[in-house]
């Protein structure tokens, strides 16, 4: 049985958590705490040099981290990444996208607000990380409003990726009503079969 090493309200998490869901693959969770007791202690270490969630075990002793190496690696072969060579360039354009524009934004306004609280001297910060989180749902509005997904006309990964953090980007503070494009493509990503939301625990039909 794969071991996805998580912290529930994670984004990256979540991403590995829908995707298995989507394909039928069987998997447990295993909530691991932040910080010295959890994903830094010399244990986890030994999973996962880098320190983070989430964190799969293929098999006893084989182990695979960062987010979108792992959504990567279980979608190989499948639908979720376009077979047109374009497209699945693309589909990592946006991939990229996300970890490098969106993610360290929207993300990290989210974490300090909703979970850990502001760092302090941070509050500075955290409205530059507010500020260019809009740029990139700017980005993404633009985006959308040209095609239903970010891959083309299909769902992938891109989509996946991408929803993670931007449907509950409000909890960073996010004003999502000021953009009707992404809103639409909400709900047509909650839409796609076997759909899993962040809040949702792990279907007893996945363990």
């Amino acid at each position: 049985m794969i071991k996805l090493h998580q912290f529930h309200p994670s984004g990256n998490c979540y991403k590995v958590r829908l995707l298995l869901h989507q394909l039928g693959i069987p998997f447990e969770t295993v909530e691991t705490e932040m910080g010295p007791k959890g994903t830094r202690s010399l244990e986890f270490k030994a999973k996962n040099p880098i320190a983070k969630v989430p964190t799969v075990e293929l098999e006893p002793g084989v182990f695979l981290a960062e987010s979108n190496a792992i959504l990567w690696y279980f979608a190989e072969g499948t639908p979720f990444i376009p077979s047109d060579k374009l497209e699945r360039a693309r589909m990592l354009q946006w991939m990229f996208f996300e970890q490098y524009s969106h993610e360290p934004y929207v993300a990290v306004a989210r974490a300090w607000i909703a979970f850990f609280g502001i760092p302090p001297g941070k509050e500075r910060e955290l409205e530059e990380r507010i500020q260019k989180g809009y740029a990139a749902l700017d980005v993404m509005e633009g985006e959308l409003a040209k095609r239903p997904f970010f891959a083309g006309e299909r769902y992938s990964l891109a989509d996946i990726t991408l929803y993670a953090y931007t449907h509950v980007a409000e909890e960073g503070r996010f004003d999502l009503t000021r953009y009707p494009a992404i809103r639409a493509w909400f709900e047509r990503v909650q839409s796609q079969p076997r759909h899993l939301r962040i809040t949702d625990a792990v279907p007893a039909a996945a363990r």
